[in-house]
């Protein structure tokens, strides 16, 4: 038996993307860029604070530095462990819906716009609480009388606040901002009915 020109061995098969103009083809592209950033960003950023401690000898008494000794330093990690956990998961389903569904609904924008709206707010809280708690850590606060401790262990102050810990919280929350930002426009363009 033959081999028609017609026959489906020979067909390539489609992937099911549904991708027809250049403003959806830029969304799904920016989209999988900034949350596999977010993801890289929020990882780097655990780790540092993970791996972050100092001791020190001061009038003969060993003082340790880590990063769980601060209540905001344990709230910023566990909230970067559950923004990388969640962007894993929308990183995936944005990639199902693309693939299998054949696009996204107007319903599946909404909701990607909540979420990354509560992402955004829950980024923005860790990096604020750990920002403040570094900065008196660094220059102590003159009207309470509490003295900066970063003078004593200042490896571990200058690791956590200066490299990658906090600076890829910051830069995690300008990608949840970015993709918050980004659905206004494609919300307000949709058609509900």
């Amino acid at each position: 038996m033959a081999v028609g020109r017609n026959s489906s061995i020979l067909q390539p098969k489609p992937l099911g993307i549904l991708i027809s103009t250049p403003e959806q083809k830029t969304f799904f592209i920016a989209q999988f860029i900034l949350r596999f950033l977010a993801i890289i960003f929020t990882v780097t950023s655990i780790s540092v604070m993970v791996t972050s401690r100092q001791s020190v000898k001061i009038f003969g008494f060993n003082i340790e530095a880590r990063f769980y000794y601060s209540s905001a330093n344990k709230f910023l990690v566990g909230v970067e462990a559950v923004v990388c956990a969640f962007s894993v998961l929308t990183l995936v389903l944005v990639l199902y819906y693309l693939l299998r569904r054949g696009g996204f609904q107007p319903r599946s924008y909404f909701f990607l716009f909540m979420h990354d709206m509560v992402m955004m707010l829950l980024m923005i809280s860790g990096c604020v609480a750990a920002t403040s708690i570094g900065y008196v850590g660094r220059y102590g606060e003159e009207h309470m009388y509490w003295q900066p401790v970063c003078n004593h262990v200042g490896r571990f102050c200058n690791k956590i606040l200066e490299a990658p810990a906090y600076r890829g919280s910051f830069v995690g929350s300008t990608d949840f901002w970015t993709f918050v930002t980004e659905y206004i426009p494609t919300i307000l363009k949709l058609d509900w009915n």
